[in-house]
């Protein structure tokens, strides 16, 4: 018996934050948000999932964050959009 097992990202979902200034540049309403989502995987179906990676860039300075460089207000936002979403 052949078993297809694997781990395999989701779709890559893009938010725009609100409120939020950049950290780098100071503008505000210019960061928006990419969240992927890392499932376990047998015959291509989603079993569970391993993990979630999330990254945000500026589309004025271009400057991109990853998850350790989140300020606080970035983690706030991402939290209530998070909670706004269930």
């Amino acid at each position: 018996m052949i078993l297809f097992f694997g781990i395999r990202p989701d779709k890559t979902h893009c938010v725009e934050l609100t409120d939020v200034i950049c950290p780098y540049c100071q503008n505000t309403d210019t960061l928006s948000a990419a969240i992927t989502s890392n499932y376990f995987h047998l015959f291509w179906i989603k079993i569970f999932k391993i993990g979630t990676y999330k990254t945000v860039i500026c589309s004025h300075c271009k400057k991109l964050y990853d998850q350790e460089d989140f300020s606080e207000s970035m983690k706030i936002a991402l939290e209530r959009l998070t909670m706004e979403k269930r």
